[in-house]
C-alpha cells in the first residue's frame, strides 16, 4: 500500500472533517510532527492551539528503541514489559530520565517562552500527532491530560498501528484515527512528504506566543 497523505497538513484537514465539537476544544499537538496536523483542527474547530512537549525515553545501549515517555506535567510511564524483557528497572534508566526532563524543559521554553500549558480543568481536549507506532508518548500525553481533570479527552490521528490503537483505546475518551493499516511499520511510510521538523517549524505554526 503506497502513502495514504501528501502532508501531514493534508492529514490534519482530513482528521477536523472527522472530529465534532460542541464548544470549542484545547487542541494539544505533540511536537513536532503532530504541530502541522494539529493546526487545521483547532483552524476548524475554534480551538486553542498548543503543544504538549513529550519525549521518549530510550534504552541506553540503542537510544531509538523507547522504553518510556515523559510528557510535560506527567510521570514518566514505562513499558512495563519491555523493561522485563531487557532485564531493566525504572531505577536503572533514571540517568536518561533527568537528561530528557531537561530537554523536555528546553523545548517548552523555546515553544512557550516558558508559559504554561493552558487550563485543561473541565475543558475538552484533543491531543494530536502525526501517527501512532508503539504509542509510547501519546500514552504519556494522555495520563498527563487526564491528571489535570479535564472534562473529555480525545486522542486524534490520521493513522495508527492496528495493535497499538487497541491499547490506547482505554487512554482516553475516544479516538479517532483515519487509517489502521495491517501492514504498519512506521509513521512516516503513510506520507508522500514526510519531511523532518525543525523548533522553527513548529513556531511559525503556534505564531506569537
Amino acid at each position: 500500500m503506497g502513502a495514504l497523505f501528501t502532508s501531514r497538513t493534508e492529514a490534519g484537514e482530513l482528521l477536523a472533517r472527522r472530529l465534532r465539537f460542541a464548544v470549542s476544544p484545547v487542541v494539544l499537538a505533540l511536537p513536532r510532527g503532530g504541530v502541522p496536523v494539529a493546526a487545521p483542527v483547532a483552524r476548524r474547530l475554534r480551538g486553542t492551539l498548543d503543544v504538549l512537549v513529550t519525549r521518549k525515553i530510550g534504552y541506553p545501549p540503542s537510544p531509538e528503541l523507547g522504553v518510556g515517555a515523559i510528557a510535560e506535567g506527567g510521570e514518566p510511564v514505562f513499558d512495563e514489559g519491555l523493561l522485563a524483557r531487557l532485564g531493566l528497572t525504572p531505577e536503572a534508566v533514571a540517568d536518561v530520565v533527568a537528561r530528557e526532563r531537561r530537554e523536555l524543559a528546553r523545548r517548552v521554553q523555546v515553544y512557550r517562552g516558558g508559559r504554561p500549558l493552558p487550563a485543561l480543568t473541565g475543558r475538552e481536549v484533543i491531543v494530536v500527532d502525526d501517527g501512532l507506532a508503539t504509542g509510547g508518548t501519546a500514552r504519556a500525553a494522555l495520563r498527563a491530560v487526564a491528571a489535570a481533570d479535564p472534562e473529555r479527552v480525545t486522542l486524534a490521528v490520521p493513522v495508527g498501528a492496528p495493535e497499538t490503537v487497541r491499547a490506547l483505546r482505554g487512554e482516553a475518551d475516544e479516538l479517532v484515527v483515519l487509517a489502521t493499516p495491517p501492514d504498519f511499520f512506521a509513521v512516516g511510510q503513510w506520507y508522500a512528504h514526510f519531511d523532518q521538523l525543525s523548533d522553527a517549524d513548529v513556531l511559525s505554526y503556534l505564531g506569537p506566543s
